[in-house]
């Protein structure tokens, strides 16, 4: 009887400390993080251990819209979302600006449009170059998007977003050092060892600081913008988020499924 109380003691323990191993390892997947005296919450993933997935529209076709809708609809299919993030900027009815690949299905095509302002202030989305993050057998990444349409690279996800932060280790030339448009931002980078970055500002901050981030801080070779002020939104119960867009919603969403 003795050896039996304590194997089960031992298997009780051995549980617990599994439990809260996993727990552990949610809560460091994404952590706060200071740069340059900005706040942020930085996220990591790697893409080939973690089933990062894009979400748009729920099984009638009606956007998702908020990240608790995604959730219950994660949850009614057994699994769970323990990590999500706008994935690029999205119109009134919620549908992606650009490009939108889901499950290997062309939903959006690319926008190529070439935008112009007489006042110079173009959107970001059209600012050069954008980009598309992008996910494959061979792994993630991010390209201006004339060059993922030249590689017709199969793909199962992908986004279109901009301006690109980081192309190939380099900033955005069109990045002003000191800029005074300061706003909450959030960003995606391919980074060190084919590990997946997303960045959400706690403070505002102009597009070169945010881009360095990205090179500098984060290590990631490419980068793109996702979306910035009210856009700004992360998903994750470790930390107890669960933010809400303004604008009445999300349009593409990231996220992680377990």
């Amino acid at each position: 009887m003795t050896s039996l109380k304590h194997g089960i003691l031992a298997a009780a323990i051995m549980l617990a400390a599994t439990m809260t191993f996993l727990h552990q390892a949610h809560a460091e997947q994404c952590e706060q993080q200071t740069f340059e005296e900005a706040k942020y919450v930085v996220c990591t993933l790697e893409p080939g251990k973690a089933d990062l997935r894009l979400f748009w529209t729920n099984a009638d076709g009606a956007p998702y819209r908020t990240f608790s809708s995604l959730a219950e609809a994660v949850r009614a299919e057994g699994q769970t979302l323990t990590f999500a993030v706008n994935a690029g900027m999205y119109r009134a009815d919620f549908s992606p600006m650009g490009l939108y690949v889901e499950n290997g299905r062309e939903l959006k095509p690319a926008n190529t449009t070439e935008a112009k302002s007489s006042s110079g202030q173009v959107p970001n989305f059209y600012k050069k170059p954008n980009g598309v993050f992008f996910l494959s057998e061979a792994g993630a990444g991010i390209l201006p998007t004339d060059e993922f349409l030249k590689r017709r690279a199969k793909v199962r996800f992908a986004t279109q977003s901009g301006p690109m932060l980081v192309i190939a280790n380099k900033l955005n030339p069109i990045f002003i050092v000191g800029s005074t448009d300061r706003t909450r931002r959030s960003g995606v980078g391919t980074c060190e060892r084919g590990t997946v970055r997303f960045a959400i500002s706690e403070d505002g901050v102009n597009f070169h600081h945010f881009a360095r981030l990205f090179r500098d801080h984060l290590k990631c070779s490419d980068a793109l913008f996702l979306d910035g002020g009210r856009g700004v939104g992360l998903y994750n119960p470790a930390m107890g988020r669960n933010d809400w867009s303004w604008h009445g919603g999300y349009g593409p969403i990231f996220g992680l499924v377990e």
